[in-house]
């Protein structure tokens, strides 16, 4: 088939190098989000995924809005019979689902009708899922909610970041799209509509989200810093200052502290939680890079007592 793939991030690269490689299916090009400042300089960029069409040879279309006439008709010459999509990030108007063949095949980083939006993976991982994986679905005016392709599963590892599981699903999804355009293609493939059970929303995870009550189970607090990092990042406050938190393990055996009380010794900083304490493993101080929790509650020098949040 003729595809024109849509995405912008990193994490939509892999999926995009699936379906050139695939040998059965014609890039004819790309749709992504147009440049973005980036960097100290702030000087504007190019998507990964311009990046990687553009050395692949491929057209890229960055259009400001996906119902601009220009891009409109440009998609309406190339004439695609499916629009593969993986974290493109704009909403598409129906006059641009009605142009392919096909329609537009949507890869979700969840099992849908399970945490439909945004941010599937950090929720799943807030959540305590111990299985999730990535779907394949129909693009239509709902929210993720179109007939199913297909669908790979993924365990859920008890030190997972969201970065560490999105990596993963990435690679399993990209299989699992191309063989869907296959199926698409041959016609061995027929979408299903969702379970109407089982519907989860994953909006945005925002900055507010991502604070740490101390007051909550080391677990939560645990299953919030992976679920946070990389981005937007679990944080607390210390001394009037932001303190992102990295990595943090829950420490069964020690009971001893408040919630939010720090206990420093030589190689350990540890706080306490509505259960047991966590250690913080790596911080981030506001305007420093990340260091070890033990090296950063010696150069503050932390008194008895003392708290964060």
């Amino acid at each position: 088939m003729k595809l024109v793939f849509a995405g912008t991030p990193e994490v939509a690269v892999p999926a995009l190098d699936a379906l050139i490689a695939s040998g059965r299916h014609e890039v004819a090009a790309v749709v992504t989000r147009p440049d973005a400042p980036a960097g100290r300089g702030r000087r504007l960029v190019a998507s990964p995924v311009a990046q990687r069409a553009e050395e692949a040879g491929i057209e890229v279309l960055k259009p400001v809005k996906p119902g601009d006439e220009d891009f409109l008709a440009r998609l309406r010459e190339i004439a695609p019979d499916c629009c593969p999509v993986v974290a493109y990030g704009a909403l598409l108007p129906q006059v641009a689902l009605d142009i392919p063949v096909h329609g537009w095949v949507n890869l979700h980083f969840s099992l849908l009708p399970a945490w439909r939006g945004a941010a599937p993976v950090q929720h799943a991982l807030m959540a305590g899922d111990e299985i999730t994986g990535a779907s394949t679905f129909q693009i239509e005016r709902g929210l993720d909610s179109g007939p199913l392709y297909g669908t790979v599963t993924e365990v859920v590892r008890p030190t997972d970041t969201s970065g560490d599981l999105l990596t993963r699903l990435a690679f399993a999804g990209s299989g699992l799209l191309a063989a869907t355009m296959d199926g698409i293609e041959d016609g061995s493939l027929k979408a299903v509509p969702q379970p109407a059970d089982g519907i989860t929303l994953a909006p945005k995870i925002t900055v507010e989200d991502a604070q740490i009550d101390w007051s909550a189970p080391a677990m939560r607090v645990d299953r919030v810093v992976r679920g946070c990092t990389p981005a937007p990042g679990a944080w607390t406050v210390f001394r009037g200052e932001r303190l992102k938190l990295v990595q943090a393990v829950p420490v069964p055996d020690r009971t001893d502290l408040a919630p939010g009380e720090l206990s420093a010794g030589k190689n350990n900083v540890y706080v306490g939680t509505g259960s047991h304490a966590v250690e913080l493993l790596w911080v981030q101080p506001q305007g420093k890079k990340p260091m070890k929790g033990a090296d950063w509650a010696r150069g503050v020098r932390i008194a008895p007592d003392e708290h964060v949040g």
